[in-house]
C-alpha cells in the first residue's frame, strides 16, 4: 500500500510547503480514519494591516491549509487536490499571537473533495470556510 500523503509530510518524509512554513505551521493532531486535522498557526506581525489585525489573506490561507492538509489524509504520495473554489467567513478579528486551525473533508467523489475548516483564536471562533478541490495525480 502506498504511503499517505499526510503521514509523508507529518513524519518529515516530505517538507512543508514554504506557504506554510511562512504561516508557523504546526501540526498538533489528526485523524487518518476521520480525515480530519488540528493545525497550529502564528499570526506573525508581518501578517497585520492598517488597524493592527491579521489581514483577511493571511487568515484565508491558513484555513486553506486546514483543508488541504485534511484532503492529504485521503491520497497517496504523488496525488494532490488543488483548491477550485474557496469560500471564508470571518466572525472577528484576530490579533496578533497563535492561532488554531481544524480543517475536515466532508465529501470525497472520484475528482471532487468538499472540505471545512474552521480557526479559533483563545477558544473564539475566528473565521470558518468550505472550499472545493480536484483530485489530481502529480509528479514528484
Amino acid at each position: 500500500m502506498s504511503e499517505r500523503f499526510f503521514e509523508a509530510i507529518a513524519a518529515g518524509k516530505l517538507p512543508p510547503p514554504e506557504c506554510a512554513k511562512t504561516l508557523g505551521l504546526e501540526i498538533i493532531a489528526y485523524d487518518l480514519d476521520a480525515h480530519t486535522v488540528e493545525l497550529g498557526f502564528d499570526g506573525k506581525p508581518e501578517f497585520a494591516n492598517p488597524i493592527g489585525i491579521v489581514q483577511g489573506g493571511f487568515l484565508s490561507a491558513m484555513l486553506d491549509d486546514c483543508m488541504g492538509l485534511a484532503s492529504a489524509t485521503m491520497m497517496n504520495v504523488g496525488e494532490f487536490a488543488p483548491t477550485l473554489a474557496l469560500n471564508v467567513q470571518f466572525h472577528r478579528p484576530a490579533k496578533i499571537g497563535k492561532l488554531k486551525g481544524f480543517g475536515r473533508v466532508t465529501m470525497r467523489g472520484k475528482e471532487i473533495f468538499h472540505l471545512a475548516g474552521e480557526l479559533f483564536q483563545d477558544d473564539k471562533l475566528v473565521a470558518t470556510a468550505n472550499a472545493t478541490s480536484l483530485f489530481r495525480k502529480i509528479a514528484l
